[in-house]
């Protein structure tokens, strides 16, 4: 399904390597699309912040079901595909 973001990771203050943007949807561009949607760069970022070690997601398709933001309201997701084509080219995929 989707990579685990390690506990170790997610507590040390980890900076992307670089960063380029999405050319088509997969289910990894469409869980960035949510957390970037949320003022986050990705899971690791989200984890890092919230100092959380999950996130909640949908088990029917391991899309991102529920996301807190910085000012701690919450983003709740559909368990479809939101990013939309159009969307997709301004989702930022970043390396480690």
């Amino acid at each position: 399904k989707k990579p685990e973001v390690s506990g170790v990771m997610a507590k040390a203050d980890i900076k992307p390597k670089s960063i380029h943007h999405a050319k088509k949807w997969s289910d990894d561009v469409e869980n960035l699309y949510r957390f970037q949607q949320a003022g986050y760069r990705d899971e690791v970022e989200y984890k890092q912040v919230k100092q959380v070690d999950m996130v909640e997601c949908w088990p029917e398709t391991g899309f991102v079901k529920k996301l807190q933001r910085r000012d701690n309201t919450f983003y709740y997701y559909d368990k479809q595909r939101e990013c939309e084509d159009k969307e997709v080219h301004k989702v930022k995929v970043y390396v480690y």
